[in-house]
């Protein structure tokens, strides 16, 4: 354990306006918590910051006393990345301020806000950015490793929509970057996720969404999927941009739709969003409901604030969590055979897999223009390893990689980089595949020393 001279501790406090929270404090295990609970680290200090004096004082102690720095924004990283032992955690939570400007169509987000945050600002005035699909994610972790969303078949991934940032970089100093300003930088920004400082403030391009969009829940059991997937990546590959489908396979939650004897049993359900005309919806959706014979659904208008809650109750922190993920240019019968054949031996009924649709604009910004380098992606599977006992953490992580190495030879071989898990460091550069020597060598300039590496990581060349 890292030892820090009291008197030092009364400094930092003295130079901060947030909170310094160490062990002894009775918040500090609140403080040092995050999402998934299969992460228990225990950092010698929090900073939990008030604004970006606060990040740079933090700084500039972990300097002065050789200390490992971690970054928490919403601390929903599937890796734990906020937190690391013996360090100290520059904590943004407290950081949440959203601010729109309905005329310029852009919004101005701290790191610590939450999409429910963004969105509860955002909405009011119909504006949206591509932003994932759990409300509860923080935008800071989710933009800085590419992000997407219900939303991203139609406006890309979220470092598409990013106009600038301001960041603290290892040196302490304060930076504005655009593709005026810093360009290198800020290419290295959109994706290349925590390696390049800490970023205080994020800009982005915000489009006419909502309020009321159409959607919901088709819900087929998982006996059809022989007929249910393959109609199911037939209408994906048809569908506008406007419209977004998941399917997500696991088994069947409580749903006040579905008849009480479904609950628990395997299903295929269809997450839809679609973001055209809501009076089109009906129509746009209206094959979704016949590639077999549903459960049942639960299709309509609805505020987009809901649908981006919709998965809240399946995600909720505390519970214990091990991905593994694969991108795919297309899902062939026999990926859908692995599939099927992993939610029938499921080890947690918590545990499901995602099939998140991407394509459209995502796919038409060529792979260079970004750190974030998946433009060939038309779909990526998460295998979500989900359970709450310790007791199970072997059969649940087998389970899952068991799943991601028979998958494995119809992937592209790259990776969504915020699906990582902590033990997959050797999968870094198969996230980021041309781009990884042009971010290397941006690390090298701004990062020397490495100091921004409680992350996936990427060397300094």
């Amino acid at each position: 354990m890292v030892n820090i001279p009291v008197e030092s501790i009364d400094t930092l406090k003295t130079a901060v306006r947030g909170k310094v929270i160490a062990p002894h404090d009775a918040d500090y295990d609140a403080a040092r918590t995050v999402w998934n609970a299969t992460i228990d680290r225990r950092p010698a200090l929090i900073v939990r910051c008030a604004g970006t004096a606060d990040v740079i004082a933090a700084l500039a102690f972990a300097r002065e006393n050789a200390m490992l720095l971690s970054i928490r924004g919403g601390a929903h990283n599937i890796a734990g990345s906020a937190v690391s032992d013996d360090a100290l955690m520059i904590d943004l939570s407290a950081m949440k301020s959203v601010r729109i400007d309905p005329q310029a169509k852009r919004g101005y987000v701290e790191p610590g806000a939450l999409l429910s945050d963004f969105d509860h600002e955002a909405q009011a005035f119909g504006l949206a950015t591509p932003l994932g699909i759990n409300s509860t994610t923080g935008v800071a972790g989710l933009t800085l490793g590419g992000g997407f969303g219900w939303i991203s078949r139609k406006y890309g991934v979220t470092v598409d929509n990013l106009v600038a940032a301001e960041i603290v970089t290892a040196d302490g100093k304060w930076r504005r970057v655009s593709v005026e300003s810093e360009p290198e930088l800020f290419w290295a920004l959109r994706g290349g996720g925590g390696n390049f400082g800490v970023v205080t403030l994020f800009e982005f391009r915000l489009h006419e969404v909502g309020p009321m969009v159409y959607g919901g829940l088709v819900v087929y059991p998982l006996e059809q999927a022989d007929q249910v997937l393959p109609k199911y990546r037939e209408f994906v590959a048809a569908s506008p941009d406007e419209m977004t489908v998941w399917a997500v396979m696991r088994l069947a939650p409580p749903l006040p739709f579905l008849p009480a004897e479904v609950h628990g049993k395997p299903v295929i359900a269809l997450a839809c969003c679609y973001i055209g005309a809501v009076e089109d919806g009906e129509k746009a959706l209206e094959a979704a409901r016949g590639f077999g014979t549903p459960y049942g659904e639960h299709l309509g208008p609805m505020p987009f604030t809901a649908w981006q809650k919709a998965f809240d109750p399946l995600l909720t922190p505390g519970a214990r969590n091990y991905w593994k993920s694969h991108n795919f240019s297309a899902l062939t019968d026999e990926t859908f055979d692995i599939l099927t054949k992993a939610v029938q031996a499921l080890p947690s009924p918590h545990c499901e897999i995602f099939i998140g649709a991407m394509a459209g604009q995502t796919n038409r910004i060529p792979a260079n223009a970004t750190a974030y380098a998946n433009r060939d992606s038309a779909y990526t599977i998460n295998i979500h390893g989900r359970w709450t006992e310790a007791t199970d953490d072997e059969k649940c992580t087998q389970w899952a990689r068991e799943m991601f190495a028979a998958l494995t030879p119809f992937a592209l071989g790259s990776v969504y980089v915020n699906f990582l898990t902590g033990d997959e460091g050797d999968r870094v550069k198969a996230a980021y595949g041309p781009n990884y020597e042009r971010l290397a060598d941006v690390k090298r300039r701004y990062d020397p020393e490495n100091v921004f590496r409680s992350n996936q990581n990427i060397q300094p060349s």
